[in-house]
């Protein structure tokens, strides 16, 4: 963590590049989500560290046969029973809510998330690549159409899409599973776009999204690192902020525009 005047310089100094830039986007990790009670995956205390990681021939089981796989992920659910009722539960807090107002106030074009929560739709931002999924949505393997998982009845198995007839999948990316094509492309305009990158509570080592802040690196768009931990982005980035998103975001934000980050 900084001193309190370090701290204070560097988000100035994260207020200032924002300030000057055209097209800043973000990428979001578990960190953020984790300041709304949500469990990491990984760590000391992560679901997988006490659960034990998925199986890694998930995808390649879905292919095999669906509905074998939906009826073990909904046998499954019991398991983690906990951390869904965590995501279920949790409500968006002041680094998602700071985000939506940069978004507002046209400081933050596009936001890449690696979080599966919904919990920046529900802050209130709106330009969203969900790069792993939505817990709450599924997906159609065949034409790609998405739509409510409550909405799905899972009397047949596998469900099948209303649009096109094909087999329906819940959103979330599972090891294995190719990154859908729409989202990973959307990934890299926005990072052929930006002039600025800020990386929030993302460990920096799940592929292809930690490669995106590097390209961007590469063609010398600044970096701004949101992180209490170091991770391997931390040497490339213009300006590192060791605090969470929800003490250093809502600060950025009063920076910009006195009395807006108080909320």
């Amino acid at each position: 963590m900084h001193e309190p005047d370090e701290l204070s310089n560097a988000i100035e100094a994260a207020a200032a590049a924002i300030a000057r830039s055209g097209h800043a986007v973000a990428l979001v990790g578990a960190g953020l989500s984790a300041e709304s009670g949500i469990p990491t995956f990984r760590g000391g205390e992560g679901i997988w560290t006490k659960l034990g990681e998925p199986t890694f021939d998930g995808w390649e089981l879905f292919n095999q046969d669906p509905a074998a796989w939906w009826q073990e992920a909904i046998s499954f659910k019991q398991e983690f029973a906990e951390f869904n009722r965590a995501i279920d539960d949790a409500t968006p807090n002041a680094g998602h809510r700071a985000m939506a107002d940069l978004e507002a106030m046209g400081r933050l074009a596009h936001i890449i998330t690696q979080n599966i929560d919904n919990l920046h739709q529900r802050a209130g931002s709106r330009h969203i690549t969900e790069i792993h999924g939505n817990r709450y949505l599924v997906r159609c393997m065949s034409c790609g159409a998405r739509d409510r998982l409550e909405s799905v009845r899972l009397d047949r198995l596998p469900p099948l899409c209303p649009e096109c007839g094909g087999f329906l999948k819940n959103d979330t990316v599972m090891f294995g599973e190719p990154i859908p094509e729409d989202a990973l492309r959307e990934c890299y305009r926005q990072t052929a776009l930006c002039d600025l990158f800020l990386v929030v509570g993302t460990s920096a080592v799940v592929y292809p999204a930690a490669e995106f802040p590097v390209i961007a690196c590469r063609r010398g768009v600044p970096l701004i690192e949101i992180n209490p931990e170091e991770t391997p982005l931390s040497g490339l980035a213009s300006v590192v902020i060791r605090a969470t998103a929800g003490q250093s975001l809502p600060a950025i934000v009063e920076r910009l525009v006195p009395g807006r980050g108080r909320r």
